[in-house]
């Protein structure tokens, strides 16, 4: 058994404890700067948080206005199986706002460091330790479940937030929180606290990656006693943002063999989150990353075509994923021979190393290498030449109008189509357009789209890769334009042509 910080018995076995989630992402993760969730947008992450099976969902701040109580009321409307709540501060008046929008409970947040105290609130510690009393008592009249949460509890004296949460237990209060609120702790300080404060009652931990410590701080926090971990999808947040709940989800099942939620739909909710939020995921994020199950390496690549586990953890499958091979300079022989048996092309070992070479010297070139560039590249080793089954004739989009609108002129198999489209913006119009004047072959799909500016300047030349797949074939395509709109267009009739001859 994997064994974390020690293995004193004092500290709880990690495959033994009933650990459960309080995704936060609609509240602290819409708290990062320039994030704004729509109303629409909160609704579908919380149904996809309760399909996962988190068992709480913060759904925002009522005391924030209007807007939000109506997304948060949106949200407690749809009758999830998970507890919601919204975040208030310690003010009866945030109680009043929560109950209108008919949480099943509260995340109470009061001041537990000297800062807090004396600088922003401008209050005592027997000042906060009776307000706090005072509010829970209130809101567990109203019938509401409530947790406390010790604000910048990790710089607060230990002594006096295990005073102030003992209160909190004593008044009423269903648990208690321990707040990492600025990611100042070691999971050594975090350890210590969390364990007497489990002695009061249920003990939850709130943990941010400041220090990058969040996800050690997380599982020190569960080792001491906690069985609730404050997280969002993807770690969004406050400046270095909080901890990720996929990342502690994977962890615990994996390295521990606990089961906390349905991990299949983890890199869904990733995406959901990235998409709506607009924070991309960074290439090299654990889970959801788009490297996290890529491989370019020839030796890597040759070792996971011959054992599935040969370089990675667990299968992407437990979180909802497919396995890459990607191509660049470092892309051996068999990375080459398995993408052209994925499209059906028979090549000769020395075809193969032929084609490997001149992969390397694209990779060198710092292209990166697409599906379509390994089959051109056969095309030219074995002397074939590729009839085109679509082709891009003309394209014209305007965006200037309240409506995005495009037309296109396509030859598919010899015959010309011409239609139009509207989108959300030239891109999507032309997209639109082109599925339309494709007919039977518009049901492919745009699996990943991917946009690089490769010079500088106001006319900058852009990159766009497109991956798209037709039932089990998939292929990725790049193509280079100084209007994005342009390239957009081409990589995805290019691809869409490489599918149809298959």
């Amino acid at each position: 058994m994997n064994v974390l910080f020690g293995g004193s018995p004092e500290t709880t076995p990690l495959s033994d404890t009933d650990v459960q989630f309080l995704d936060t992402t609609l509240r602290d993760g819409e708290q990062a700067p320039g994030v704004s969730l729509t109303p629409s947008e909160k609704v579908d992450i919380a149904r996809k948080l309760d399909t996962a099976g988190v068992s709480t969902i913060e759904a925002g701040s009522a005391c924030t206005g209007a807007g939000e109580r109506e997304t948060i009321s949106r949200v407690t409307s749809e009758g999830l199986d998970a507890r919601v709540t919204s975040f208030c501060r310690g003010i009866r008046g945030d109680i009043d706002l929560a109950l209108d929008c008919d949480v099943d409970g509260i995340n109470l947040v009061v001041p537990a460091s000297e800062r807090h105290i004396e600088r922003k609130v401008g209050t005592s510690r027997g000042g906060v330790v009776e307000t706090t009393v005072e509010l829970v008592e209130y809101a567990r009249e109203h019938g509401l479940w409530v947790e406390v949460l010790g604000e910048d509890g990790s710089r607060s004296d230990p002594e006096f937030l295990t005073e102030l949460l003992g209160a909190a237990v004593d008044a009423g209060a269903d648990r208690i929180c321990y707040c990492d609120t600025v990611g100042y702790a070691t999971p050594e300080h975090t350890g210590d606290v969390v364990a007497e404060l489990a002695e009061l009652g249920p003990t939850s931990t709130h943990t941010h990656d400041d220090l990058g410590l969040a996800v050690a701080n997380a599982f020190a926090s569960i080792r001491a006693g906690a069985d609730l971990v404050h997280a969002t999808i993807n770690g969004i947040g406050e400046r270095a943002g909080n901890v990720a709940l996929e990342e502690v989800a994977i962890a615990l099942a994996e390295g521990y063999d606990n089961e906390t939620v349905d991990t299949g739909g983890l890199y869904d909710l990733g995406r959901t989150v990235a998409d709506a939020t607009g924070i991309a995921l960074a290439p090299n994020k654990a889970v959801v990353g788009e490297n996290a199950f890529t491989h370019e390496s020839g030796i890597h690549t040759d070792g996971q075509l011959k054992d599935d586990a040969m370089y990675e953890p667990y299968p992407p499958e437990r979180v909802g994923r497919e396995r890459r091979l990607a191509l660049g300079k470092h892309t051996g022989r068999a990375g080459v021979a398995a993408t052209l048996a994925e499209h059906d092309v028979e090549a000769s070992d020395a075809d193969v190393a032929e084609i490997t070479d001149r992969v390397t010297d694209l990779g060198d070139q710092g292209k990166r290498v697409t599906d379509a560039d390994v089959l051109a590249l056969a095309e030219t080793v074995q002397g074939r030449e590729r009839e085109r089954r679509v082709e891009l004739e003309d394209l014209t989009a305007a965006s200037g109008n309240a409506t995005p609108t495009a037309s296109v002129r396509l030859r598919v198999d010899g015959d010309e189509r011409t239609a139009s489209g509207t989108g959300s913006g030239p891109v999507d119009a032309a997209v639109a357009a082109v599925r339309e004047a494709l007919g039977p072959g518009r049901d492919a799909t745009l699996d990943s789209y991917h946009v690089d500016a490769i010079t500088g300047g106001t006319d900058a030349l852009v990159t766009v890769e497109v991956e798209m797949s037709r039932d089990a074939q998939s292929v990725s395509v790049a193509a280079s334009h100084a209007d994005i709109t342009r390239a957009s267009v081409e990589a995805m009739v290019d691809a869409l042509d490489r599918l149809l001859a298959n």
